[in-house]
């Protein structure tokens, strides 16, 4: 990787946190970004298909963001940038049609280099049924050495890394803002423990609060890292089936847990089921559907 480009594009991303699509009309004409501070607000503005007052502000502020020392503060605070063109991005996420152009790591970053994980989700209202659920779910793939991934949000989000935790396993928890804003607040015990023991990721500056429209875009980042999802309680609008959108388009694998009948939470998983979903109500389903998928491909 070229250290030049790094800086650039850390310093670009720390005033204008977009996604790659957003940047590729810049990067296809300015690759290593090297003329980017020399760029005209009109040059911007036509390139990033953003209004003339915004080019100028961009302008402005990322020339500002240039002279400060970046990198140094990130390894202060045990950040560590991971862009598109770094080895540990994982390049599943390459596949998305719009990829992160920065991941903010805390932890574990090689956890990224694991083949086997999976993603576990659900309601932030999850009942003690998910609990129940997870019992059955998390042994059998924690002892096979499957890396959960959830987005530590409150509910089944964060009973799927305790769980994980708890049983020795490893997990990876991927939030919709900065390290400086760690959210929820009932999650912060939890949220330093994944920061210090195993993985948390971002696509954020650190600066950033958590914003509505960042759960969703946070959520195609899960599917990304994950082979598979497992659903366990959700409404039928919710954020936990936007996340199997991301993953229906990208071929990912889809498992939900049946429900009481009598329950709206159950709706979400009885709809996956209905529309193809594999319903599952232990681990070792999970294990033997990946097992069989190995054998078809011999």
């Amino acid at each position: 990787m070229n250290k030049e480009f790094t800086e650039r594009l850390l310093a670009l991303h720390y005033v204008y946190p977009k996604s790659l699509q957003k940047l590729l009309p810049l990067l296809a004409e300015d690759p290593d970004l090297s003329k980017l501070e020399r760029k005209t607000p009109y040059e911007l503005m036509m390139l990033l298909n953003i209004q003339m007052d915004q080019a100028a502000k961009l302008k402005a502020s990322y020339q500002q963001s240039l002279t400060f020392p970046l990198s140094e503060t990130y390894r202060k605070h045990k950040i560590l940038p991971i862009s598109y063109q770094h080895p540990l991005y994982p390049g599943s996420l390459l596949e998305l049609f719009d990829p992160p152009a920065i991941l903010y790591a805390k932890g574990e970053a090689a956890l990224l280099e694991e083949p086997k994980k999976v993603a576990i989700i659900g309601s932030r209202k999850a009942s003690s049924y998910s609990q129940k659920a997870l019992q059955k779910i998390v042994p059998p793939l924690v002892e096979h050495g499957f890396v959960i991934v959830s987005g530590l949000a409150r509910g089944a989000d964060a009973m799927a890394h305790q769980k994980a935790i708890d049983l020795g396993g490893r997990t990876i928890a991927v939030t919709g803002s900065g390290f400086l804003h760690p959210y929820p607040k009932e999650n912060a015990a939890l949220n330093h423990i994944i920061e210090e023991k195993h993985l948390v990721l971002t696509e954020y500056p650190p600066y950033m609060e958590p914003r509505k429209w960042n759960f969703p875009m946070r959520n195609r980042i899960i599917s990304g890292l994950s082979r598979g999802i497992i659903v366990t309680e959700a409404l039928v609008k919710s954020g936990t089936l936007s996340t199997i959108e991301h993953a229906l388009d990208h071929g990912k694998d889809i498992f939900a847990v049946p429900g009481d009948i009598g329950s709206p939470l159950s709706e979400g998983p009885h709809k996956l089921i209905l529309e193809g979903a594999k319903p599952v109500w232990n681990g070792w389903q999970v294990l033997e559907e990946y097992q069989q998928m190995t054998a078809e491909k011999r």
